[in-house]
């Protein structure tokens, strides 16, 4: 298939995409990238790339850091995870106290900030220095050794991530945060700041589209039943509330983040991440969503 043809297609049909959306200024670093920031990169099983646009500028992925975090815990903690934490979707705003303080401390998935924040907890508490192995994990599955955290992202959130400690100090009233919370905050803060392209996280990713392997060596990074497991979660939690909407309209796993990034993995086929920093109100890349949309129409590819 050509897929550098049809990314050319759906860049040249979206031209005059009204794009209506707005970008994340709860972070205030965030309100600083340039809203006209465009770009999709493909990267196939069998080893080629198909690009468009601003593929190779660093973005803040925030929350698509979480599967990284989560790979991490999955290989740390195997099944033992789930008591901390459920698998279901949350139908509620990603950072909800409300829906927290109902369910007594147990986050609903670890995609949510509850959920990402226990999966920091784990870290803290498995790893002398959870930073530097977050950073090992993704240099290697990316094979970008120069990938690193964007500090001023990071101090940027500390500064004003007031909820995130209070879903931390909630759940440390119930028992699911071990450490100490200023700690974890760090690390989640940190996690969320790392700063990739998106052909960085297009071959991130193909370790969740190749059944754990590295592409280029078949190293096994993650056993292949985690990594259906975590593309579960993905096609199920993995856009806040509106994850129904992107199964519907795109009809695979992925992960968005609120720095404008979405990538989507096609089991055994490929790995593709999208890059537009305006969001709609649900906290999605408006242009990444859409663009994904026409990716599956055009090829007729989905999982379903």
């Amino acid at each position: 298939m050509d897929y550098t043809k049809i990314l050319n297609k759906i860049s040249e049909e979206l031209s005059n995409f009204s794009n209506s959306g707005k970008i994340a200024s709860y972070i205030p670093e965030l309100s600083k990238v340039d809203p006209s920031k465009y770009g999709v990169h493909l990267y196939c099983t069998l080893g080629s790339h198909h690009a468009y646009g601003d593929t190779k500028e660093r973005f803040s992925i925030q929350s698509i850091s979480k599967v990284f975090s989560l790979t991490l815990v999955m290989k740390l903690l195997g099944d033992a995870l789930w008591e901390r934490m459920d698998v279901e979707p949350s139908g509620n705003a990603y950072n909800s106290l409300f829906q927290l303080e109902r369910e007594n401390g147990i986050p609903r998935n670890p995609f949510i900030n509850s959920g990402a924040l226990v999966l920091a907890d784990i870290l803290v508490s498995e790893y002398e220095k959870p930073k530097d192995e977050i950073l090992k994990f993704v240099r290697n599955i990316s094979e970008v050794t120069s990938i690193d955290f964007d500090e001023k992202v990071a101090h940027s959130e500390k500064q004003h991530g007031y909820r995130n400690a209070a879903l931390a100090n909630l759940m440390k009233s119930f028992g699911n945060i071990k450490n100490d919370i200023s700690t974890v905050l760090d690390v989640y803060f940190y996690q969320c700041s790392l700063a990739m392209s998106c052909e960085e996280l297009a071959k991130a990713f193909m370790v969740y589209a190749n059944q754990g392997k590295l592409l280029k060596t078949g190293e096994e990074i993650v056993n292949p039943i985690k990594v259906q497991r975590i593309n579960a979660l993905m096609q199920t939690c993995g856009f806040y509330d509106e994850a129904g909407e992107f199964a519907f309209r795109v009809g695979l796993p992925g992960k968005s983040g609120v720095g404008g990034g979405i990538v989507a993995i096609h089991p055994e086929k490929y790995s593709a991440a999208v890059w537009s920093p305006k969001l709609n109100e649900r906290g999605n890349s408006l242009l990444g969503m859409e663009t994904l949309e026409r990716l599956t129409t055009k090829t007729g590819l989905s999982i379903f």
